[in-house]
């Protein structure tokens, strides 16, 4: 892979990219700019219905995510397989996430705020932080995993990075224009949404209203944003 890409978004689980950062990704791609999705667990725990096996959870989902990617533009989803709620902070799965680093080559990585206190999910927790630690300084040091660098995966500096679901946002993008695409996105993920209360979409329109009309924009997104050093 030699090809560069703008944006890499690192989500647990299918439906986060929507979710977190997909306006945002929609108003990219349609600038002209590429993204690839990096999703790390297969989502097989996700449902109430006790006649999906996890099997078939994995394929649903799966299928979900890339309709979901391709609404908004993105034609690279990475699936690293990871069961549901399996996430864990070791060096093998932060090895996985600088090898995708240094293979696309990303600006900009964005990924769940490793913050958020008391009610957020184990797995999002985990992979930001896993995520921070690969970016900075993991992909960037030539003697950090030198194995990788023998198979030809260089050292990449990643710009800047994106933080969904932070408590204290400190960067707002205006998703006015794609927040219907957002919303076409979400609804690809039929196992997870399909049994939202009518009118859902209106009151997440609120919530992003919400934070927009503080920084001049109808509706907006909301990140942690960290510029890291050249």
């Amino acid at each position: 892979m030699t090809e560069k890409f703008d944006l890499m978004i690192i989500a647990p689980h299918p439906d986060d990219p929507e979710f977190g950062i997909g306006g945002t990704v929609a108003q990219w791609t349609r600038d002209g700019k590429r993204a690839v999705y990096i999703i790390c667990t297969n989502g097989n725990k996700g449902t109430d219905d006790p006649a999906i096996t996890p099997a078939q959870l994995t394929e649903i989902r799966r299928a979900e995510q890339m309709d979901a990617a391709r609404s908004v533009g993105v034609s690279d989803v990475v699936f690293l397989e990871h069961d549901d709620q399996s996430i864990e902070d070791t060096p093998e799965f932060r090895k996985e996430l600088v090898k995708v680093i240094r293979t696309y080559k990303p600006d900009v990585v964005a990924a769940p705020d490793p913050y958020r206190k008391y009610v957020w999910h184990r797995d999002h927790r985990i992979t930001g932080q896993v995520v921070l630690d690969a970016v900075y300084p993991f992909a960037r040091d030539r003697l950090a995993y030198p194995d990788l660098i023998e198979e030809g995966y260089l050292p990449h500096k990643v710009k800047e990075l994106l933080f969904w679901g932070a408590e204290q946002p400190n960067h707002f993008i205006d998703v006015t224009a794609t927040f219907d695409s957002k919303i076409s996105a979400l609804k690809c993920h039929k196992s997870q949404v399909g049994h939202f209360p009518p009118g859902w979409e209106d009151a997440y329109r609120s919530f992003l209203a919400t934070y927009g009309k503080d920084h001049g924009y109808d509706l907006a997104e909301t990140f942690y944003r960290v510029v890291l050093p050249p």
